[in-house]
């Protein structure tokens, strides 16, 4: 299915090579030619510099830059190492005794590439609304300070910062360590909390007893684990034990015994081993004439029927009338339909307190308590602009809510392990027996069909079997969670929630529903395409700390104070030479007896590109772009009081969206039985004491 057939894109600038681009031609439509008659723009120049192109009034126009349009800093010079700086993800990534590191590849271009193509696919949907094109602006730094989750709230509410960790994640209370040292590589592996994790931490304590290894984590009550509360003592222990263990093991140990034992730990795949990839063959990802990846999201097209009525809706926002049902439970579903939402599409969610959303689990700050479904602010910042209804799905009578709910809907949102839904009786080929002409999109670490399709998996997943780990590090030393904080959870939902919108689109256009199959495993590969190419031709990537094939020279220098750094990147001799004009060619000790700030603003003034390594007192209190463009939104909860929320980083022209807070756990379950599945209050009575609310 290709949405956007029969559309043009123009691009400008050097966005012809860019992921958006890509993301643009995967779902039909045509790159290239000029302005005039272009359905869609895109360039990576700014609002600014392109004052004198007449761009369409019918043309969606997407902006993607370093600091976005307009604003103090959106003159600045920048680029991916710069916007990674600046927005959060280079400060935490790295050994602590060491200089931040950056991530492998171009990761917050690319993260900011796929939340211009949902901002991109929402304007194009309100064009088939009100017949008018806009602008959409998008800020890669704005992006990249949109992952900072774990930071931001730490800071809100504990006025804590995070700090490098290397091979672990960073919960809030708790470090995790998440990367260890094989007999021939490395892995990826986490304990995980709760129901979640259960099964695969069990299987690991099991194969560890298998083998005779000393197991402290033998007899663990795994289903009241919480790894936000364990003790770091008890803690050191247990990973003292599991780096034994997997020393002793092989990477094929890891992908076989590993696989079929289900301990939830991958290979640290290098980019040879990602073109080899018997899942990804499995599912056609390199039949594509270079080899390389091509798709984004599989999309499968439903059969054609009548048109569907065109919802209007109060909110404002480019999705205003759409209507969608939210049966996610984790990341990547709670930000697509978080993403749908904040631009304006109502928004209900499904939630049970049997199986609670996990982020409604985590006690990662002060403010927070174990057993309270409400006082997440990590829930509140993925979980805005929804409505909540608790649902028991096991309870019969829970098809009394369900069934109405889908003749209401134009959208289901999922992301459980394929094969879920259709347990429910609510799987797409289901739900187009009762609406034909309903998107489905199914978010999953490895996609709905293929030889790994069933097996599950966490962000680490993606990153550790696409390369991504791999190559995030310095030459010398163990690869490192490549940004320490989320990233394959965070960019498969802008593609669920863009291709959402081309899918909505088409089916005004031609009546036909979708299907669309979104694998965080495949995306992160997308984002590491350039390291893909050179193993194809014969080349072997590796670490490279700092360094950028494609950039003249960068690195990260330290300023004046404990842990503060400035990231500077020269795209050229003149670049050079005017640095070393102003520092001399110790450019360390000149930047070292100087504030970062100071350096930042000097070097920016003499047009050499600069950015603070900035933490999230930084960025929050202290940088007057993103605050410019409200990359917080002051929301009031009902338990926490009012406090800034992550916003959907789009800045639209024309239709412009306004979010509100995340419910409670079943919150309105009343009211959207009453309103929208037309139960009288005597039935929600009798459903309530049947434990159907639950």
């Amino acid at each position: 299915m290709t949405p956007l057939a029969g559309h043009r894109v123009a691009t400008l600038g050097g966005m012809a090579d860019r992921p958006l681009a890509r993301f643009l031609a995967s779902l039909g439509a045509e790159l290239g030619g000029g302005v005039e008659s272009a359905s869609f723009v895109i360039d990576d120049l700014g609002l600014e510099s392109l004052k004198d192109v007449a761009i369409p009034e019918t043309a969606v126009h997407v902006s993607v830059t370093t600091f976005g349009s307009g604003g103090p800093r959106s003159g600045w010079k920048g680029g991916e190492f710069v916007a990674s700086a600046m927005g959060g993800a280079l400060r935490v990534t790295g050994e602590p005794d060491l200089p931040p590191v950056k991530e492998a590849g171009d990761a917050c271009t690319f993260h900011a590439d796929m939340v211009a193509a949902s901002g991109a696919m929402a304007a194009h949907y309100a064009r088939g609304t009100h017949g008018k094109g806009q602008h959409v602006d998008i800020s890669i730094q704005q992006v990249a300070f949109s992952r900072n989750f774990n930071g931001i709230l730490c800071w809100q509410f504990d006025r804590r910062k995070l700090k490098r960790v290397g091979g672990a994640l960073a919960y809030g209370k708790a470090t995790v360590r998440a990367i260890w040292r094989l007999a021939d590589g490395w892995c990826f592996h986490s304990l995980m909390t709760g129901r979640l994790g259960a099964p695969a931490n069990q299987a690991l304590s099991d194969w560890m007893d298998a083998v005779g290894a000393p197991n402290p984590l033998h007899g663990t009550d795994w289903l009241s684990y919480n790894r936000s509360t364990l003790p770091a003592d008890t803690r050191a222990v247990w990973e003292a034990a599991i780096d034994a263990f997997f020393r002793s093991r092989t990477k094929a140990e890891i992908a076989t015994e590993g696989l079929r034992r289900g301990i939830n730990a991958c290979v640290a795949n290098e980019p040879a081993d990602v073109l080899a990839d018997r899942h990804l063959a499995a599912r056609g990802f390199f039949d594509t004439p270079s080899g390389l990846p091509e798709r984004f999201a599989a999309i499968r097209a439903g059969s054609a029927v009548a048109a569907p009525a065109i919802h209007t809706g109060d909110r404002p926002g480019p999705l205003a009338g759409v209507r969608v049902l939210d049966f996610a439970w984790a990341l990547v579903g709670s930000i697509t339909t978080k993403t749908l939402g904040d631009l304006g599409a109502e928004i209900v969610k499904i939630e049970s307190r049997t199986r609670p959303d996990l982020a409604r689990l985590d006690v990662q700050v002060s403010a927070s308590q174990p057993g309270n479904w409400d006082d997440k602010p990590w829930f509140a910042h993925l979980n805005s602009s929804k409505r909540s209804l608790s649902l028991n799905m096991k309870k019969p009578e829970a098809r009394e809510l369900i069934d109405p709910l889908i003749d209401w809907v134009d959208v289901v949102v999922e992301n459980f392990s394929p094969g879920t839904m259709k347990k429910l009786g609510l799987d797409y080929d289901a739900l187009c027996q009762r609406d034909p002409g309903i998107v489905m999109v199914s978010g999953s670490v490895f996609g709905q069909t293929g030889p790994l399709a069933q097996e599950w998996g966490v962000d680490g997943t993606g990153g550790a079997l696409s390369g991504r780990t791999f190559l995030t590090g310095y030459p010398t030393r163990d690869p490192v969670i490549p940004g320490a904080v989320p990233y394959g959870d965070v960019i498969v939902p802008f593609v669920m929630a863009g291709a959402v919108a081309a899918a909505l689109q088409h089916r005004r256009e031609t009546g036909r529903g979708a299907h669309i199959d979104a694998s965080m495993y495949e995306i992160c590969v997308q984002q590491m395409r350039d390291s893909l190419s050179a193993a194809r031709r014969g080349e072997r990537p590796q670490r490279s700390g700092n360094a950028d094939p494609g950039v003249f020279f960068q690195d990260v220098f330290p300023a004046r104070g404990e842990d503060r750094w400035v990231a500077i990147s020269l795209f050229d001799e003149a670049d050079r030479v005017r640095l070393h004009a102003m520092t001399g060619p110790d450019v360390a000790a000149w930047t070292a007896q100087r504030e970062d700030h100071a350096i930042a603003s000097t070097l920016q003034a003499a047009g050499i590109a600069c950015g603070v390594v900035q933490d999230c007192e930084d960025m929050i209190d202290l940088d007057p772009q993103l605050a410019g463009r409200g990359a917080l939104v002051t929301l009031d909860h009902p338990i926490l009081g009012p406090f800034g929320h992550i916003a959907t980083p789009i800045s639209l022209s024309r239709d412009r969206f306004a979010p509100f807070r995340a419910p409670g756990m079943g919150e309105h379950a009343h009211a959207i039985a009453r309103t929208l599945c037309g139960l009288d209050d005597a039935r929600i009575a009798e459903l309530e004491a049947a434990g159907v609310f639950q």
